[in-house]
């Protein structure tokens, strides 16, 4: 729900835990986090992967429906999506390296991987609604208005939330950086779009 609905949600930090380690009479305090069955805004990455698979069967439905299916568009859609998520997690690595602040690649796969979410609505929509009305381009980008948009404000909570308040002097504005974290969202949704095949 907080993927889909981002805008009704007020709370966006992570449940920390602070312990304390003494070695040779020197105290530390390790900070770390908890995991995503205590604390719901921790990410996690089944979401995710259960919501890529959920998109690529459904475009192989598109096109099976369009009858234009070959085994062959399983692996080109999942290509595509894969080579997309990866350029865009290397492009925040390298915005938050000039920025010299460090989130784990794991978290990052999964903050941008939540997309697949409301592109597995978006091409629910848009086949369901083509099926019975013949309004499937319609539809689908009706909804990818809503799930675009809600994706997108959730990086822009999250990035909010996990970059500091104080990053490089040197390096780019964390403020430019977070909106555009955000930006990049909408138009990777958009790019891994399949609808050319939708009624």
């Amino acid at each position: 729900l907080k993927v889909l609905c981002p805008f009704i949600f007020r709370e966006w930090g992570r449940v920390e835990n602070q312990t304390v380690q003494t070695q040779d009479g020197n105290v530390n305090y390790v900070t770390s986090y908890e995991l995503p069955q205590n604390d719901e805004n921790a990410p996690d990455l089944y979401l995710p992967s259960m919501s890529l698979l959920t998109y690529v069967l459904l475009c192989a439905l598109c096109y099976g429906t369009a009858g234009k299916f070959d085994p062959e568009v399983l692996p080109a859609v999942t290509t595509k999506c894969l080579g997309t998520q990866l350029l865009e997690v290397i492009a925040i690595r390298i915005g938050l390296y000039l920025m010299e602040v460090s989130i784990p690649l794991l978290d990052l796969a999964s903050y941008t991987g939540y997309k697949y979410l409301g592109l597995s609505i978006n091409m629910l929509s848009g086949l369901t609604l083509g099926h019975f009305f013949g309004y499937g381009h319609r539809a689908y980008y009706f909804t990818f208005l809503w799930t675009a948009a809600a994706t997108s404000y959730f990086i822009l909570k999250v990035m909010a939330n996990n970059i500091p308040v104080r990053t490089s002097a040197a390096g780019p504005k964390r403020q430019v950086m977070v909106l555009g974290f955000a930006a990049s969202q909408f138009a990777t949704c958009w790019f891994v779009s399949q609808t050319k095949f939708l009624e």
